[in-house]
């Protein structure tokens, strides 16, 4: 349905799945595995993966800046540079976007309280349709700093996404199993 005019397509989104960010995530391996699952189905599909990288403070070319090893840009997907929580902030995935008449987005990625809840907004705000897949997003534990156990962040965030509306836009929350292309 999006805003977005003569934006038809779908691209599955994958964010900052890399080596430091995932370290410590919860449930990291089964979201990894997930997400494989959904890129390799995209890419049978026909569907654009775009993958989305965090600078991680100046780490850009580290070892533990790289997307983990389990999961690698195929050759001609982009790859979205972020230095803001919204990978749609002072980048190029609007253009990238655009150019493959993108009005739909499959989203995954870490972490669920920062750069995934700030870039499923982000593209919402700005006329995209929003699917978050409810089993391949994670975050790290920060009970220590107040903020309640991963799983609930996780399960509080599929809660709200599957009930956002606005104007000439959806949002939901899906399984890894019932992704769709």
């Amino acid at each position: 349905m999006s805003t977005l005019p003569n934006r038809p397509s779908t691209a599955l989104l994958v964010v900052d799945v890399q080596v430091d960010v995932v370290a410590a995530a919860h449930d990291r391996d089964t979201v990894v595995s997930n997400i494989r699952s959904i890129v390799d189905r995209a890419r049978a599909g026909g569907v654009p993966v775009v993958w989305v990288q965090d600078s991680l403070d100046g780490a850009s070319g580290t070892p533990d800046w790289q997307i983990v090893p389990e999961l690698a840009p195929a050759m001609g997907e982009p790859v979205v540079h972020k230095d803001h929580g919204d990978a749609f902030e002072a980048t190029d995935l609007e253009q990238v976007l655009a150019a493959g008449g993108i009005g739909h987005l499959v989203v995954t990625g870490a972490q669920t309280d920062a750069c995934i809840r700030s870039t499923i907004h982000g593209a919402f705000t700005r006329g995209y349709d929003v699917t978050l897949v409810g089993d391949a997003h994670t975050t790290e534990d920060h009970t220590a700093y107040g903020a309640p156990a991963p799983a609930d962040v996780i399960a509080h965030t599929n809660l709200y996404w599957q009930h956002q509306d606005a104007p000439g836009r959806t949002a939901s929350v899906v399984a890894t199993a019932d992704v769709t292309f």
